[in-house]
């Protein structure tokens, strides 16, 4: 089954109408593709299956959003990528940490309770705060931090030029800077930053972690 742009445009609005066999035909088309793509990255058939429906399920749930995306494929694709290199970093205890202070890279084992605990705090701080950003600065935010997307994907599939896209990124990035720096100064217990954020939840761990990069 091979649509043309035009058509899977059309499914897009269906879809958007709560069309469900709109979406089984977009389940059908583009299924198999990113399964063998998902498929090279984590090496197992189970895993790539359950990857690629949690993103056909979360398609569904956004349906009222899905005309927002202009090029479905790309964002399809990008997720499926995402979404692999996510996995893969939930599956060992083993991670790279960068030291705020020094500079040094070391490999850390996060199975430690106290740094469970300190993550998930901050987790949670920068989530709500992700929440309460405007709507048009959050679906920038996630669409880049979440899914991985270039300026110029996230332009194509929202309809905004790269500098709006750059700009409301910049806004968002303030926001959760000031965040995360208010919950430093107000944290008695270190001055840093606890281990790798790759033991967060699957759905908060890459977002996290290049959340940690960008701030240092």
């Amino acid at each position: 089954m091979k649509l043309n742009a035009i058509q899977i445009r059309d499914l897009q609005e269906r879809l958007c109408n709560n069309d469900q066999e709109a979406f089984a035909a977009l389940y059908r088309l583009f299924f198999m593709r990113l399964f063998q793509f998902t498929k090279m990255y984590v090496h197992s058939r189970e895993t790539a299956e359950e990857l690629v429906n949690d993103i056909m399920l979360k398609l569904w749930h956004r349906r009222s959003e899905v005309l927002k995306i202009q090029n479905l494929e790309t964002y399809l694709f990008v997720s499926a990528r995402n979404r692999s290199l996510n996995y893969l970093s939930q599956h060992s205890p083993f991670h790279i940490s960068l030291e705020p202070e020094s500079g040094e890279i070391e490999i850390v084992n996060t199975d430690d309770p106290e740094k469970i605990l300190e993550w998930r705090e901050i987790y949670e701080l920068l989530m709500q705060a992700v929440e309460e950003l405007p709507d048009q600065c959050r679906t920038v935010f996630k669409l880049i931090k979440e899914e991985g997307m270039s300026y110029k994907q996230v332009a194509e599939i929202l309809d905004l030029s790269p500098r709006t896209v750059e700009t409301q990124l910049f806004r968002a990035m303030k926001k959760l800077h000031k965040v995360l720096g208010n919950y430093m100064d107000t944290n008695t217990k270190s001055s840093k930053l606890p281990g790798s954020p790759s033991i967060l939840p699957p759905e908060g761990s890459i977002v996290l972690l290049i959340l940690f990069l960008d701030f240092l």
